[in-house]
């Protein structure tokens, strides 16, 4: 099983996706893109596997730190809205998890202690 888990490793969601990983024995790869950035085909990719609404975090400081035309034109268009994501990485819905098994593909986005469960017990 290769896992991947991206976010920003001072995040206290992110603290406890590494704790339950490390509680199931997963081994994985921790990408902090906060110092590492993120390339647009992999924001991408998890927006046409989850959508925009799931990836796109409106709840953080970020986000809300934006002008209202920033908001809106992320809003109306989707590009745009990954372009923000690329250039502002603190608002991506933290933590995303992406990885294979033998028998599946698997993309979560944010903490689900269950979803964790599911996966990867």
């Amino acid at each position: 099983m290769t896992i991947t888990i991206y976010g920003i490793k001072s995040c206290s969601t992110m603290k406890k996706a590494f704790t339950k990983l490390d509680e199931l024995g997963v081994s994985y790869d921790f990408h902090d893109y906060k110092k590492q950035g993120i390339d647009k085909a992999t924001v991408q990719r998890w927006v046409d596997s989850l959508s925009i609404d799931k990836v796109l975090n409106k709840r953080g400081t970020t986000w809300r730190k934006l002008t209202d035309e920033q908001k809106s034109e992320a809003d109306a268009n989707v590009d745009t809205a990954i372009e923000l994501l690329v250039e502002n990485t603190s608002m991506i819905k933290r933590p995303i998890v992406e990885g294979e098994r033998v028998d599946k593909n698997i993309l979560l986005c944010g903490y689900d202690e269950a979803d964790f469960d599911k996966f990867f017990s």
